[in-house]
């Protein structure tokens, strides 16, 4: 195999599409800080973003080496789900994917031991720190290998859209604050849906293969209502939130998702009937709603 044909696996081993909400997602935390009054320091804020990035590519990494034999029966594979197709024969090996997350633990903690020496990072960013490596590691990893226990996506969604805007919050501001909680409060929920609506294309062949995740665990119906209620606690969370004295160019931006919000409700709606599935635009709206959320959610602070 070429160098550039690796190369280019690499890259699609790595899924750099999937990074770019983690750069939201801490993004806004510091934006959050920012629209209270406070200074956001560059190298702190640098910093963290360089701890966010490696711990998602670790996942990913890890991800890819512990799910490869399930992932190499999967027929169902979208841009989101099912792997990244990266593995197998004629292709990368699965210890290129285990070197990598090593790579990227070690560069985490060399990251951390640096500011650690350094100082200036408070006690409460730390505490995020260590919650936030806990879920990246143990989310594929045995001997907790959390998604598998069913609890996996409710963790990854917490880590994502609740720990990685805290994190940045805290790196700048040394507390938290109840607009952080009301900002990733329905992100965390849309998180939640967006993992189940990713899992769905795989279910016949996690089914199959004794990958017992929450959508497997619960069968795909129940799944499918807990989606739907996710999205509906996203949209009652922002209401009240609203009513709260959430920032109104902020809200404004919530009640721009809402008809995608509805459009994903009503696909899992179709779905359940009997449709026949369209796992790339299921998937693909899933992503676009989570990610606009957010997206909007930053732009909305920053223009505040």
């Amino acid at each position: 195999m070429s160098r550039s044909r690796q190369f280019w696996l690499f890259i699609v081993l790595s899924r750099p599409h999937f990074l770019l909400g983690g750069i939201a997602l801490y993004g806004l935390g510091a934006a959050i800080a920012r629209y209270l009054g406070h200074r956001v320091d560059a190298g702190m804020y640098l910093f963290g973003q360089a701890i966010v990035t490696s711990g998602q590519l670790m996942t990913q990494y890890l991800n890819e080496y512990f799910d490869a034999p399930v992932d190499a029966h999967n027929e169902s594979r979208t841009l989101f789900s099912g792997g990244s197709g990266a593995i197998g024969s004629g292709l990368l090996s699965r210890r290129t994917a285990l070197y990598a997350a090593i790579a990227c633990l070690a560069f985490m903690a060399i990251l951390a031991s640096v500011m650690l020496i350094r100082g200036g990072v408070p006690l409460l960013a730390w505490l995020l720190f260590v919650m936030l490596l806990l879920g990246a590691f143990f989310y594929s990893s045995p001997p907790l290998q959390l998604l598998t226990t069913g609890y996996g996506e409710l963790v990854a969604s917490l880590t994502v859209a609740g720990i990685v805007p805290s994190f940045a919050y805290a790196l700048q501001t040394r507390e938290l604050h109840r607009i952080l909680f009301m900002s990733t409060a329905p992100l965390v929920a849309l998180c939640f849906a967006m993992i189940i609506a990713f899992e769905l294309p795989d279910f016949q062949t996690d089914a199959r293969y004794g990958k017992n995740n929450l959508l497997v665990r619960l069968g795909w119906q129940n799944a499918m209502r807990l989606h739907d209620l996710a999205i509906a606690f996203a949209i009652l969370s922002s209401v009240l939130a609203y009513i709260s004295g959430f920032p109104r160019r902020v809200s404004l931006g919530a009640a721009i998702v809402l008809p995608l919000a509805l459009a994903q409700i009503w696909q899992m709606a179709r779905l359940r009937s009997g449709f026949k599935p369209q796992w790339r635009i299921l998937t693909l709206g899933a992503l676009g709603l989570f990610g606009l959320a957010a997206y909007m959610e930053l732009v909305g602070f920053l223009l505040s």
